[in-house]
């Protein structure tokens, strides 16, 4: 599969593609643990899943593999209000009664509370801030957490099976050593959260592939690109039910190489739901595991800092195929298509494969459409001339940053202050 700009495709043993990535890998094995409650489809284990495909197919061995700190109070008051962060805090099942502080918060049956749910945020989400100060450091060229990617939740509210925003607070946490930082989102979904703490500022173009119509979370227009220093800084690429390999990458592989032309970004943030592969439980798109992990080949061939991160996916077995080939793909591995025998071989039958037949569903995308989506895409693209001009300000360094006493106190307003100036 071919495209414009970047590198070859993955078999290639010459070009930009070829070459070898340090790639650091975290993983807490706690947070398989963690669960949402009866029926609901978002289903933590699925990470445990994939690490253990990971681990039998040998790939742990070709990764530092790193077991992430837990996100602090503070860390999480970078993007989060305290008042927010207090009530995840002490969030419990027996003892949220008040139905008016659940709806201020936005918990719904979509984000109950649950056993351990603060814990849980700390876990992924210090994954993520851990695997943007692994590429701060320049101790990696790819970092992984398939556990983060809750791209839903707000500054002050749950949303859409998340509770806190860990890809923000990475990218916030990049932006300190970056002048500018692309986010890539290829969930079914919008990324929402995202978008809209980046919507205003030149320092984060944020491009979303998503279902748009009737669809949670019912953003992402078109036309919806952004606002004032922002004005074309969010690209939203809406699309229909249906959409294959071949139509998906039609319109992702010219937006994405413009995109690189024009921003030039320092590093890049890619959120990986697999919610978009054909047959999730959730989901409505038509995507095979080789289309969704071209993305991330794209990507990785124009030889910038990349974080790669999970998100949706509620047919587990395909979500753990998706990731395991994706982080194979980060290293530059090919992986036989038989799995291994692992403790959870059994959920992948009748078959034992990585990857699996698309159905025969509907194409609804035109290419018509598709030309029209490209087109405009292209020309809002265009109107942005060079790269955004930055003002350097002097930042303490990570180090110096994770050596703070662990009890200081520190308001909202200062932190809140602290991320103005990055933006």
């Amino acid at each position: 599969m071919e495209g414009a700009g970047g590198g070859n495709s993955l078999p290639s043993t010459s070009g930009a593609d070829a070459v070898k990535r340090r790639v650091s890998y975290f993983y807490d094995p706690d947070v398989g643990n963690y669960y949402y409650g009866l029926g609901h489809p978002m289903k933590p284990h699925r990470i445990r899943m994939t690490h253990a495909l990971l681990e039998k197919y040998g790939l742990l061995d070709r990764m530092k593999v790193i077991h992430p700190q837990l996100a602090r109070d503070r860390d999480l008051c970078a993007f989060h209000t305290d008042e927010y962060v207090a009530f995840l805090q002490s969030a419990n099942p027996e003892t949220l009664t008040n139905p008016c502080v659940a709806r201020r918060f936005n918990i719904t049956d979509d984000c109950p509370v649950f056993y351990r749910l603060f814990e849980f945020c700390q876990t992924y989400t210090g994954a993520s801030v851990d695997a943007a100060k692994e590429l701060n450091r320049s101790n990696a060229d790819i970092v992984i957490n398939w556990s983060g990617g809750l791209h839903h939740a707000k500054r002050s509210e749950a949303s859409g099976f998340c509770y806190v925003n860990d890809i923000v607070l990475a990218i916030l946490k990049l932006l300190e050593n970056h002048d500018r930082v692309l986010y890539v989102d290829i969930d079914i979904h919008h990324g929402d959260g995202v978008e809209e703490a980046f919507f205003t500022t030149d320092r984060v173009m944020t491009v979303s592939f998503h279902k748009f119509g009737e669809y949670f979370p019912g953003t992402g227009h078109l036309l919806d690109n952004g606002y004032g220093k922002g004005k074309y800084y969010a690209v939203n690429v809406p699309l229909n039910d249906g959409i294959d390999d071949e139509s998906y990458h039609y319109l992702f592989k010219p937006i994405i190489a413009k995109v690189m032309e024009v921003f030039n970004p320092d590093a890049v943030v890619l959120q990986c739901g697999a919610d978009s592969l054909s047959g999730d439980r959730l989901g409505c798109f038509n995507l095979s595991v080789k289309g969704h992990a071209e993305c991330v080949r794209y990507l990785r061939s124009f030889n910038v800092p990349l974080m790669l991160l999970g998100g949706g996916g509620y047919t587990l077995r395909n979500v753990a195929r998706c990731w395991c080939y994706e982080t194979a793909v980060a290293l530059h591995v090919e992986v036989n298509d038989k799995m291994p025998d692992h403790e959870y071989l059994g959920y992948y039958g009748p078959d034992y494969n990585i990857h699996v037949a698309t159905s025969n569903m509907e194409n609804k995308n035109s290419r018509k459409s598709l030309d029209d989506i490209k087109a405009k895409i292209l020309d809002n693209l265009s109107k942005l001339q060079h790269a955004p001009s930055v003002q350097f300000q002097e930042w303490p360094t990570d180090t110096e940053i994770d050596e703070e006493d662990e009890n200081q106190e520190e308001t909202n307003e200062d932190l809140n202050s602290d991320t103005a100036k990055l933006l």
